[in-house]
């Protein structure tokens, strides 16, 4: 499997987790605080004076400060990396700047970490890596994503990579060693609480195989980034929450797990990361269910497989008593899955002319990848980009709004400021200029209001104020259009749709297929489209046999617009 395949595969890292990005720019709820941060701190710096007053009036964690506060740490680091690119071209979507910063320092990670994989176990093994990692969805999907576990990705992996029994002498492994326990103390401190478990699999897995001890490494590694991590979060966050001192990650933990606030947001049951999260984080069933046994079972490579693996999976064990479970709190554990799968399948490759069994396992690893690659590409990219119509239907009101007044106020409803609407997203004050009819231009200013206190909404005085409203259909526009005391001013503009599921068609069913074409003409041009089709169309035919699988629309966003 040749030495040009894996340069090629190393930066098909980066051009994937990118390509996820540009087809879905926008970010959803659980990622708006690090954005919203972002933000702020591009738009009005950083406070030296007035402090509080400028926080209070200008920051959007003071307005919607969520459950528990976040740290501002990688807010500040992304903001720090745009501004010289934000200098030389001023025009450049922000948001997609920070994000695709982001992005590309966990797919140099990743690269990193094949990097590793190809010293310590060959060429083969990475290129195996490599076209499983590539292959999946989760990680190169939310690579670029604003969420605290994945500012904390980046660093674990680099701390896995640290990890690799690469042929080195053991005093320089135990160096490095002390350096992963270092890395996974600073992230966790500072982005996820749960990676504090993470360390300890590891550490004492190191511990009992007798690679590091207690004096030389674990203290060491421990005090330095309880200083280094403690200091900055303290400092950092203290200052942006005019609170001190504060450690968020310990506020969430407390509030998390402590208080068990988090089972609010739903439980599982204790299997759910083994028979759910896992086989979905991986994607290729072949991974899970061939390549990690067989490279667990055979005497070549079972105790790198082992070492590789047997910290993760007991990190996802004991983490499974937690009832509320999201595959995001286990997302560290899939570069060291990964690796130990691609040995598996790195034996199986080399055996291949020895054994009928073998060269049939290769040619359907190699199917299973291409097929996942497929229904991550062209099934699950589109799903998800189809499930931001918040943000779409801003884009669209700022685009199609014909009102000629100096000041538009908009309502922005739930499910909209859930599902794309950023302050990214929003027309920034008195930057829209207009033409009255003798060529006097005017200067639109926009204003946005999130009110969610369903007391303040119920008075017909507050929807007075608006000229345009995105709500949902349905129920909550009736509501609205109730308590505003005139349902006949609200006049509908528009509609937004968005994900509703995925549509199995039969045999004669017509495909629609639009979502799948904007991808592939984001991929390939305009020409994308007319590919889509030919590709669908002999799959349905050769494959299938005329059953297909294609992204489900329904309208998510209704625009209404005051009239009269």
């Amino acid at each position: 499997m040749g030495n040009v395949l894996f340069p090629l595969l190393l930066v098909s890292i980066p051009a994937l987790v990118l390509l996820h990005l540009f087809i879905a720019p926008y970010t959803k709820v659980e990622e708006s605080f690090h954005v919203q941060a972002i933000h702020d701190i591009l738009s009005y710096g950083i406070p030296s004076t007035n402090i509080s007053e400028t926080f209070q009036v200008k920051y959007d964690h003071f307005t919607f400060p969520g459950s528990v506060p976040r740290t501002f740490i990688g807010a500040v680091i992304l903001s720090g990396l745009s501004r010289p690119i934000i200098w030389l071209n001023g025009a450049i979507d922000r948001q997609i700047l920070a994000r695709a910063i982001l992005g590309l320092f966990n797919a140099s990670a990743l690269a990193s970490y094949a990097s590793g994989v190809q010293k310590a176990f060959g060429q083969t093994a990475a290129v195996w890596y490599l076209l499983f990692q590539g292959s999946q969805f989760h990680v190169i999907y939310y690579a670029s994503r604003t969420l605290s576990n994945m500012f904390a990705f980046g660093i674990t992996t680099v701390a896995m990579r640290c990890l690799l029994p690469e042929p080195i002498s053991p005093v320089k492994y135990r160096k490095r060693c002390g350096v992963s326990m270092y890395l996974l103390t600073v992230a966790g401190i500072v982005f996820r609480s749960e990676l504090a478990l993470f360390l300890a699999t590891h550490t004492v897995f190191l511990f009992f195989t007798s690679h590091i001890t207690i004096r030389r490494e674990i203290i060491p590694a421990g005090v330095l980034g309880l200083l280094v991590g403690l200091t900055s979060t303290v400092l950092i966050d203290s200052f942006f929450w005019q609170q001190f001192p504060l450690w968020p990650e310990l506020t969430a933990f407390k509030f998390n797990v402590l208080a068990g606030q988090s089972s609010a947001w739903g439980s599982h049951p204790w299997h759910f990361y083994f028979s759910s999260a896992i086989p979905r984080l991986l994607l290729n069933p072949l991974t899970y269910i061939v390549g990690i046994p067989v490279a667990l079972l055979t005497p070549a490579t079972r105790f790198p497989a082992a070492s590789i693996t047997i910290p993760s999976l007991l990190f996802v064990a004991i983490y499974s008593i937690q009832p509320h479970k999201e595959w995001r709190f286990i997302i560290y554990t899939v570069p060291p899955l990964t690796v130990t799968a691609a040995l598996g399948a790195t034996y199986i490759w080399n055996h291949r002319t020895k054994s009928f069994l073998f060269r049939i396992l290769s040619l359907l690893m190699i199917l299973s990848t291409l097929a996942s690659l497929f229904l991550s590409t062209f099934i699950l990219l589109p799903a998800s980009s189809a499930n931001y119509p918040g943000a779409q239907a801003l884009r669209t009101l700022h685009r199609t709004a014909d009102s000629p007044n100096p000041e538009i106020s908009v309502y922005l409803g739930n499910l909209a400021c859930q599902t794309g609407v950023t302050r990214f997203v929003e027309i920034p004050p008195q930057s829209r200029l207009l033409y009255s009819g003798d060529s006097i231009p005017i200067v639109q200013t926009w204003h946005y209001d999130k009110t969610e206190d369903e007391t303040v909404k119920s008075s017909a005085s507050f929807w007075s104020k608006f000229d345009y409203i995105l709500t949902e259909p349905g129920e909550e526009e009736n509501k609205i259009r109730a308590a505003s005391g005139k349902p006949e001013v609200w006049a509908d503009f528009d509609s937004v749709e968005g994900f509703a599921g995925l549509k199995v068609l039969r045999p004669g069913d017509e495909a629609a297929g639009l979502v799948e074409e904007r991808v592939l003409r984001a991929v390939v041009g305009s020409r994308g489209p007319e590919i889509w089709d030919v590709v669908r169309d002999f799959a349905r035919r050769v494959v299938t046999r005329g059953w297909w699988v294609e992204v489900r629309m329904e309208p998510k966003i209704e625009i209404l617009r005051r009239v009269g």
